[in-house]
């Protein structure tokens, strides 16, 4: 097996990725970055262009963007059932890539402060934040989980933007969320990924 190596900073997106890679089970070795120069060093924007956490490389293949790198490693790693036969990838995609547009696209933009005028609308890909927490809400009281019966790594990602907007309030508390981050949290990959990245924020900050 390629080595798989995860860059990260465990205050920030990085924790999507490494509760995925604990839902993989693999071996992977963990360079943690500091923000600033360690991120923005011209050895790591070899990695990322952009400066920013987290990225992953396995063997030659190099890939950032958290919705990119969990569809890759439910690929890469067929062998830990996380995603669907591509016969059936439709709500998986679906609900994968609207956490990965509209969802944060509205969140962040709510975070911010910015409020899309209703005569501009039609021109934001996400439309408006109601209509974003309508969608999220079907997306996660249809089914067990988003694609359906079965955990996913489209789980693993809208589960971690639920998460965090519920623990910084950039997302509503509906009850329907509540429930879905409620049977997620109970994953042994979930809180083995969460012990991990607090140790390493301790670290951290005891560090700084």
């Amino acid at each position: 097996m390629s080595e798989l190596t995860f860059y990260t900073n465990p205050m920030s997106r990085g924790r999507i990725v490494r509760w995925m890679l604990e839902e993989v089970g693999v071996p992977y070795n963990t360079e943690i970055l500091g923000f600033g120069d360690q991120m923005k060093s011209h050895a790591y924007k070899s990695i990322n262009p952009m400066g920013k956490v987290p990225a992953i490389k396995h063997g030659d293949t190099i890939i950032t963007e958290c919705a990119a790198i969990c569809a890759y490693l439910a690929d890469a790693f067929p062998g830990a059932n996380l995603a669907p036969p591509v016969k059936n990838r439709g709500l998986y995609y679906r609900w994968l890539f609207f956490a990965a547009g509209p969802l944060e696209m509205a969140v962040t933009m709510k975070a911010m402060g910015f409020e899309i005028s209703p005569d501009k609308l039609r021109m934001a890909g996400c439309g408006s934040y109601a209509d974003v927490m309508r969608t999220l809400e079907q997306a996660v009281s249809e089914n067990q989980f988003v694609a359906g019966d079965h955990f996913t790594a489209a789980d693993v990602y809208v589960g971690s933007h639920i998460s965090w907007g519920l623990q910084f309030g950039t997302i509503e508390k509906r009850q329907h969320f509540v429930d879905y981050l409620g049977h997620l949290s109970e994953r042994p990959a979930y809180k083995r990924a969460h012990q991990i990245d607090e140790e390493a924020t301790k670290q951290l900050q005891a560090a700084s």
